[in-house]
């Protein structure tokens, strides 16, 4: 396959995971809370907390809660999300755990609709011609979060987590060197029998480097592969209280390699990338399959369901980097000599929490996390519950931690 957006499933007898429990250890600040629509009061999730400056950030689970450790005792942090007005919140003179944060939906001017005339190929390919200025050209080290679950039906029988080290060579370069190294992580498994045929995403923490398309636009942002899609203006939304372009994107024609519709997002006033969400298409199951899976056990039918990948950038004092990824893979295992298939959930997601270094060298190749390296074989077993001190991670959602709890019983 062309491309390495194919993010390949891996069958294998192996079932990797980490505990999810989380404590602030030492001198660190805790910021803490919940972020609901302030219309519907809907607990919103992915939703990003950042200090002034951008250095330290989280983002919100799938429940709306977020805590944010910080070396220093913040003024102010800011919130925002997908279709929301930001708001910029003063921590001064209140307490600063279990914050209750609302915010409005975003709107869109008569003004900012006028841009969905405008040619949607030139708008790509005009924010990619800014890439140089609007990206740092720095050689970067970030501090990352990273979880990955896997479910069988409803239950989790498989959760992995790492703190991970990003190193980003300036998007001036033409050879990215971009590496991840793992600074430290755990795994819980399930010992049921009947689980120990499982599902791991191939490349688990680098993905953060193979999914950098701002960086390799050959991947789908070039000149020569967006010939091979259909583009669109939609109507537009804010991020960040920021009005963005929205670009629809899908298969203009039927080839191994093109084969994902989603949206692009890009800001209206610095045409920086903002957003971009991918699904895989799913009407010839022999094709998403070859796309999906590197190898099964014999005797075992995989039948695909679902793949999407969001990547999202966001900008700090006028330089943008890459800040959150997303990946939800649904699928079924059918077994030869069983009645019922069973249905397989694997979803990832990594946040940058912490801006380590803007002059940083690259990590060495010895201790680079490879997208073929096997996360179980990297982390270290579950043990301790206040094993992530100070680290800036996401919270787990409730079911998460009641599935964790579950596991450690066994």
């Amino acid at each position: 396959m062309k491309s390495i957006l194919r993010l390949s499933l891996l069958l294998s007898l192996a079932l990797f995971g980490l505990c999810v429990e989380i404590a602030a250890q030492g001198n660190m600040h805790v910021v803490s809370g919940v972020v609901r629509d302030a219309n519907t009061g809907r607990k919103l999730s992915q939703a990003s907390i950042t200090t002034i400056g951008g250095h330290e950030a989280t983002v919100t689970n799938v429940d709306g809660r977020f805590t944010l450790k910080t070396v220093e005792k913040p003024h102010f942090i800011v919130v925002s999300c997908l279709g929301y007005n930001a708001i910029r919140l003063s921590l001064d003179g209140q307490k600063v755990t279990d914050l209750k944060v609302k915010l409005t939906p975003g709107t869109i001017t008569l003004e900012e609709l006028i841009v969905t005339s405008m040619d949607p190929k030139e708008i790509v390919l005009a924010a990619m011609a800014k890439v140089p200025d609007n990206y740092s050209r720095n050689n970067e080290l970030m501090r990352c979060f990273y979880r990955e679950t896997t479910q069988k039906g409803r239950r989790y029988i498989d959760v992995a987590e790492a703190v991970t080290l990003l190193y980003k060579s300036g998007y001036n370069k033409k050879i990215p060197l971009d590496r991840v190294a793992i600074e430290k992580g755990r795994q819980l498994i399930s010992e049921r029998a009947a689980d120990t045929l499982g599902a791991k995403m191939r490349g688990g923490p680098a993905l953060a480097v193979h999914l950098d398309l701002v960086k390799i636009p050959e991947l789908l942002l070039s000149n020569e592969e967006l010939d091979f899609y259909k583009l669109q203006m939609e109507i537009p939304v804010t991020i960040d209280g920021r009005p963005q372009m929205v670009i629809s994107f899908a298969p203009a024609y039927i080839t191994d390699h093109v084969l994902y519709y989603g949206k692009i997002y890009i800001d209206r006033q610095t045409l920086t990338f903002t957003r971009i969400e991918m699904s895989l298409d799913m009407r010839d199951e022999l094709r998403a399959t070859a796309c999906m899976l590197l190898h099964k056990p014999a005797g075992v039918r995989f039948k695909p369901r679902e793949m999407k990948t969001t990547v999202a950038y966001r900008m700090v004092d006028g330089v943008s980097r890459m800040h959150y990824m997303h990946s939800d893979v649904r699928f079924y295992c059918e077994w030869k000599k069983k009645l019922f298939a069973s249905p397989y959930h694997v979803e990832a997601e990594m946040v940058v929490t912490d801006l380590v270094s803007e002059d940083a060298k690259p990590i060495p190749a010895r201790e680079a996390f490879s997208s073929h390296d096997a996360y179980y074989d990297k982390a270290k077993a579950f043990s301790d519950p206040n094993f992530w001190e100070d680290y800036n991670i996401i919270e787990p959602s409730e079911s998460l931690e009641h599935a964790v709890h579950k596991l450690k019983k066994k």
